[in-house]
């Protein structure tokens, strides 16, 4: 039994911990993970719906044309793009478990709304709003993660987390298809609607759960689950990290804008975020349609084998990389495995099955969200605020790069070949591998500054003694004393 325990300890993170801290551990992954990514799994499920009605009959009964699927995509990335800063530094002010529940219930009202829609345009408005209420969710979530977990816990939290949104995305293929086949016309609502319908429907009460259960940071948790003892415990075995509140200020702007790690983390999930475009834009999909010979069932179902691939490489890539606490091969190999499936592709003379292949293989462009997630909140542990502007920094400006991105790369109007797609995505995975070496490099050179300084210190400390012989004789005579 111990042999057992020592390897689920290594495996989870916790071999090392104590009786009350594998307590305080089982809790806090329970109660924060169960909503994180019960919320997580209803924001993908609603992302990827979009796409799923498009395919199932929304396209022609809104009598959309040409690029129109793309700027819904956009402008729910613009929305997207806006709320992304704000919604995180609001978490320094209202308590995340009330504003992250709240949030949930603005979009799941957005999204009965959606079920109603008589026009296009009408869906470019609601998925504007949405994306604003929805960019609470992802970086708001890695904050939290940071804030509760130490570096050897949290690539497999943070990937747990990431793969509840690649679950709603699986989900939403299986559940249009079973709409399409069961409700399709019922109460004179077509299939695609009543998915809308039934996506808010399971939206609003996991909301309800988050209000009720949701532990905010350690150093304000009035958890009722968490005893005194487990609340201190909670800050204190955080040591090597910055968990203290303090106001917002100018100096926050000072301390993000005169190191580097804002902009190298900003641009390295900016560059490699853009490696999900297969899935993102649900690339397998608009093939499926544009080729024919599928029937509507077959083109929602098919793409859930990429998302299935992604969740096995994001769990299996954070299990690993905690135990190593090396961030960087993951986003080799994600690299590596997305530019195979680009060249495959692109030469379209291959068979059907490594076109098959290949779709499925580029669900490895998802193992490296969670990774360079855990690999920021580890870098900026030392500074909780600037942890919160990093995190949604990076976020935002992938965001801002897929506002117009899969208008220039991947129109709906290139299916199926998607040439400059993957022409576009050599080019990503190439930069992606040139980013991760700078963070890798710069990561290294701030240890080694900090190891500098810290020899410097007990130099000047040991030298100071040499000086004042009487140094430590007086100390210790104050310590007598007292």
């Amino acid at each position: 039994m111990s042999r057992l325990g020592n390897l689920t300890g290594s495996v989870w993170g916790g071999s090392s911990h104590s009786k009350s801290e594998r307590k305080l551990l089982l809790k806090i992954d329970w109660f924060i993970l169960s909503y994180c990514c019960l919320m997580y799994f209803t924001n993908y499920l609603d992302r990827s719906n979009v796409s799923n009605a498009y395919v199932s009959g929304m396209k022609e009964e809104l009598h959309m044309e040409g690029t129109q699927y793309n700027q819904i995509n956009t402008l729910f990335t613009c929305g997207y793009i806006v709320g992304m800063i704000p919604n995180n530094l609001i978490l320094q002010v209202v308590p995340p478990r009330i504003w992250l529940p709240a949030m949930q219930i603005v979009w799941a009202v957005l999204t009965f709304s959606t079920s109603a829609v008589g026009n296009v345009h009408q869906v470019f408005a609601i998925r504007f709003l949405q994306g604003m209420a929805e960019s609470s969710t992802f970086v708001g979530t890695h904050y939290i993660l940071g804030s509760w977990y130490k570096p050897r816990e949290l690539g497999k939290r943070s990937a747990i987390f990431t793969s509840s949104g690649l679950v709603g995305t699986l989900f939403s293929g299986v559940l249009q298809a079973a709409v399409y086949r069961n409700l399709d016309g019922k109460a004179g609502r077509s299939g695609w609607r009543w998915l809308f319908i039934i996506d808010g429907i399971i939206t609003l009460p996991i909301a309800f759960y988050g209000f009720s259960i949701f532990p905010d940071v350690p150093t304000t948790t009035k958890a009722f689950y968490l005893s005194k003892e487990e609340r201190l415990l909670s800050s204190s075995r955080l040591d090597a990290t910055d968990t203290t509140r303090s106001p917002l200020s100018w100096n926050l702007a000072k301390r993000v804008l005169t190191r580097w790690r804002w902009y190298a983390c900003s641009l390295l999930f900016a560059v490699s975020g853009e490696t999900e475009s297969f899935g993102s834009n649900n690339l397998m999909g608009l093939w499926l349609k544009a080729i024919g010979g599928y029937t509507v069932e077959q083109v929602d179902y098919y793409p859930s084998g990429m998302t299935a691939f992604a969740i096995v490489s994001t769990l299996v890539c954070a299990t690993w990389t905690d135990r190593s606490q090396a961030r960087w091969p993951v986003l080799v190999y994600m690299s590596v495995a997305t530019a195979i499936a680009a060249i495959c592709i692109l030469v379209w003379s291959s068979p059907t099955g490594l076109k098959f292949f290949a779709y499925y293989l580029a669900g490895a462009s998802y193992s490296g969200q969670a990774t360079t997630f855990a690999w920021a909140n580890q870098i900026c542990a030392d500074d909780q605020q600037e942890r919160a502007i990093v995190l949604a920094s990076m976020n935002m400006w992938n965001n801002v790069v897929n506002a117009w991105w899969p208008l220039v790369f991947y129109p709906a109007t290139d299916a199926p070949r998607f040439r400059k797609g993957m022409i576009a995505m050599l080019a990503t995975c190439a930069a992606t591998l040139a980013v991760t070496w700078l963070v890798w490099y710069l990561e290294r050179r701030e240890w080694t500054t900090r190891g500098a300084d810290v020899e410097d210190e007990g130099s000047k400390d040991r030298v100071d003694d040499d000086e004042n012989p009487s140094r430590e004789k007086n100390s210790t005579d104050v310590d007598t004393k007292l």
